[in-house]
């Protein structure tokens, strides 16, 4: 078969390209090399390299870290200088917080931002917390960039450089609250600087609640941090439930970056809760008759010594979430401005103080002394959750009523318990390691006596007085107090006492 002049030119032509390209892949003369994915930055921006595209929130360390990027690019941070921008009240003063610069990491001084106003360090990007990358990317290989995970004002790097201030006092406020400090309480065996950590009693858990490093290992985080394996001698760096332990630094799907949800009613999923729930129900195989951080149990109505046969109604608390999506956020983390202590200036209260019912002064910014009477107290968040007819007088008088019937009914229980009908050998330490009904009715009048039991849910905490009362006249025929039937005490979570006042112990309510 022939070919013609033209079929022989155009395959001719498609050999020789396809020869020149073959011998170009194997020319070791001819290397192919990746050119660099960012702009050398200036030399005053002290290694900081800050957007490879600032217009698509693609920072440079984002081309290899694509997933904390992307988790990144759906928070606050991301839009920091936007935000800033929009602010009628923006100054120059504000914008090291607002873009990459010395704030948040280790570095001091004029850097990034602050030395050159270039726009590739707009926003809060990854080294405002990690630090200058340029030696990271120029050589991976050459060691992590670890941020830090302790929180202070005071610090040189941390959240509290730019979360601090009476524009947004997070760290303050957080410093002198009780998750500030939760790695002093446990009981060490033997602390001293250099012994490991061990804490006493059967339940070495307790450093999964108390202790940050602790509290994220238990909780899957796996992020290296600097401080993240110097939590097991007090001479290392243990530290409480800081910034980090709540809020995910890379960004997540809860609000404000919240590791877990906090309007979720299931314990193991409620960021509050994972933690407040401790000891919710008796347990009798030891020899131990108390709460410990009972609140998420007695919320969702499901904490205390449950007498046999009894099925209470409508034990959710009120404070639970059918009628407060929020939960314990609602009034444990408020947010709101009052005037400073000269009454001039506008002062933010952010709620990291954790304080429901804070002593406040004339201005209602909470005071550092927080031993006050109830009539000092603030119940802002009670109104303002559109609750207890949006008064905060109302919100108080539910409150002391609530403590004087769980008072009394406490009382009048423990009179009971105290009866010689009941036997030694039903209470402890006697009864250490069995089930009794006078161990589950000490329960629940420990239970009724923990801090804000007559608020998280008064009502479940009076049908479990009522309910061990008529438990304890049926086991032990201890008579009830005068006046009072079974009859009378129950529905156990609807009824109120209808005798009052009668005297318990000289006291009467």
């Amino acid at each position: 078969m022939k070919r013609n002049s033209r079929w022989w030119l155009a395959h001719g032509a498609s050999a020789l390209l396809a020869a020149v390209v073959l011998s170009s892949c194997v020319d070791e003369k001819i290397v192919y090399r990746d050119g660099p994915n960012f702009v050398a930055p200036p030399a005053s921006a002290a290694n900081f390299i800050g957007y490879s595209d600032e217009a698509a929130k693609k920072t440079v360390c984002g081309a290899c870290h694509a997933t904390q990027q992307a988790k990144w690019a759906t928070t606050g941070h991301a839009k920091a200088w936007s935000t800033l921008e929009a602010n009628a009240g923006k100054a120059a003063l504000c914008e090291g917080c607002h873009t990459v610069s010395a704030n948040g990491n280790a570095a001091t001084g004029s850097v990034g931002w602050t030395a050159t106003s270039d726009k590739r360090y707009h926003d809060v990007q990854c080294e405002s917390c990690h630090g200058a990358g340029l030696t990271h990317v120029s050589g991976p290989a050459r060691g992590q960039m670890l941020p830090s995970a302790l929180a202070a004002k005071n610090l040189t790097n941390g959240c509290g450089e730019c979360h601090s201030g009476t524009h947004h006092p997070f760290v303050e406020e957080w410093s002198k609250s009780r998750h500030a400090t939760s790695y002093t309480r446990p009981v060490w065996n033997g602390a001293t600087a250099t012994a490991p950590l061990v804490p006493l009693g059967p339940n070495p858990g307790c450093q999964s609640c108390h202790i940050g490093q602790t509290i994220l290992k238990a909780w899957g985080v796996n992020t290296n941090y600097v401080e993240k394996d110097k939590a097991t001698k007090l001479a290392d760096t243990p530290f409480g439930v800081t910034c980090i332990v709540c809020h995910d630094p890379h960004g997540s799907s809860n609000p404000n970056q919240l590791r877990f949800p906090v309007t979720s009613s299931d314990p193991e999923q409620n960021l509050c809760v994972k933690c407040h729930n401790r000891r919710g129900n008796p347990d009798f195989t030891g020899n131990r008759d108390t709460p410990h951080a009972a609140h998420g149990p007695l919320v969702f109505g499901t904490a205390g010594w449950w007498p046999p046969g009894v099925n209470f109604e409508e034990t959710q608390s009120s404070h639970g979430a059918g009628k407060n999506p929020t939960l314990c956020a609602t009034c444990h983390v408020q947010n709101y401005s009052v005037s400073d202590a000269g009454g001039k200036f506008q002062v933010q209260v952010v709620g990291h103080r954790f304080l429901p019912t804070p002593c406040v002064d004339g201005n209602k910014n909470p005071t550092d002394n927080q031993d006050c009477a109830i009539t000092a107290r603030s119940f802002k968040s009670c109104a303002d959750a559109s609750c207890h007819s949006h008064t905060e007088a109302s919100a108080r008088t539910a409150l002391e009523t609530a403590e004087a019937d769980i008072e009394f009914l406490a009382a009048t229980l423990q009179v009971m318990l105290n009866s010689p009908l009941v036997p030694a050998s039903q209470k402890l330490p006697a009864a250490a390691g069995k089930v009794t009904s006078a161990r589950g009715a000490a329960y629940n009048i420990a239970l009724a006596s923990s801090a804000g039991a007559a608020a998280h849910n008064p009502f479940l905490v009076k049908a479990l007085l009522r309910a061990s009362m008529v438990q304890v006249n049926k086991e032990y025929g201890v008579a009830l107090p005068p006046g009072i039937t079974p009859r009378m005490l129950a529905p156990y979570d609807t009824r109120v006492m209808p005798t009052r006042p009668l005297v318990v112990g000289g006291d009467s309510n």
